[in-house]
């Protein structure tokens, strides 16, 4: 992974941070290394993602023995995924297969290895997660008194909204056209996406804003930490990992490992709560 403030034309030149299995393979392997997360992936959050991932497989292959990142095979790559599934979930372990994959796929047109290992090895099986149904959403959204917090699950609700879309989301980003306010989330690949809003997230939305003083800073971020001490908006971003923390509900209500539900299971239902309201 790139080294936080790492300028980029350093980090492609260093050898400090770069895996072992990089460095036997020569400066070309590790520079094209570096660019498969400098040129080839935009999204910083995917770019954090699958930096850890491939930063983990590659010293998992560094404890059995593997000398070099052209000496990794079908075969480690099948095992890898295996133990993956013994302590991690479905999902997890199929995201960080996808990681390797695409990074092999890299090295590939970058003739830094011949074939890719990764090409024919599957992933774990699993069932989609199980959606909140419309009274459970309701009161996911009613348990949290404040504006901020109350306004982001809606967003995430009625909108379905990525946590990583709504927390990007500038004030100006919620704006009013025809006499109804839309929002606009701004997607992976650059990709915009706009639409009216339902009028309970509209109430939110307009809540939230008008309470804390937002709309006279229409390039600020729309969703951000809270001071200590101070009990106001900061002009620090909120984190994704807070929006986790969100949610003190009991049972069905919240997910298995006590996080906020993720975008799945938010946003699958929200079809059919817009229907009933």
């Amino acid at each position: 992974m790139i080294p936080p403030g790492r300028p980029v034309a350093l980090a492609a030149t260093t050898t400090s941070h770069v895996p072992a299995l990089l460095q036997a393979a020569g400066e070309r392997a590790q520079t094209r290394f570096w660019e498969f997360f400098v040129a080839n992936i935009r999204n910083p959050n995917t770019r954090r993602a699958y930096g850890r991932a491939i930063g983990e497989f590659l010293a998992w292959c560094e404890q059995r023995g593997l000398a070099s990142i052209i000496d990794i095979a079908q075969l480690h790559i099948g095992a890898y995924v295996e133990t993956l599934t013994r302590s991690h979930s479905a999902p997890t372990a199929k995201q960080r297969l996808a990681a390797i994959r695409m990074l092999f796929d890299w090295l590939v047109t970058g003739q830094i290895v011949a074939t890719n290992p990764a090409a024919s090895v599957r992933g774990p099986k699993h069932v989609k997660t199980p959606v909140l149904d419309p009274s459970e959403a309701r009161a996911l959204i009613a348990t949290h008194a404040g504006l901020r917090d109350r306004a982001l699950i809606a967003l995430m609700v009625y909108s379905f909204a990525r946590v990583g879309a709504a927390l990007a989301m500038k004030v100006e980003d919620v704006y009013v056209q025809n006499r109804r306010l839309w929002v606009r989330l701004h997607e992976k690949g650059g990709k915009r996406h706009e639409m009216t809003c339902h009028h309970n997230l509209e109430a939110y939305l307009h809540a939230y804003i008008d309470g804390c003083g937002l709309a006279a800073d229409p390039k600020g971020l729309l969703f951000r930490t809270i001071g200590r001490g101070t009990g106001g908006l900061t002009t620090t971003p909120l984190p994704q990992a807070n929006t986790y923390a969100m949610p003190k509900l009991p049972g069905a209500l919240c997910c298995r490992s006590g996080r906020a539900p993720p975008r799945p299971v938010i946003a699958a239902h929200g079809r059919r709560l817009r229907k009933r309201r």
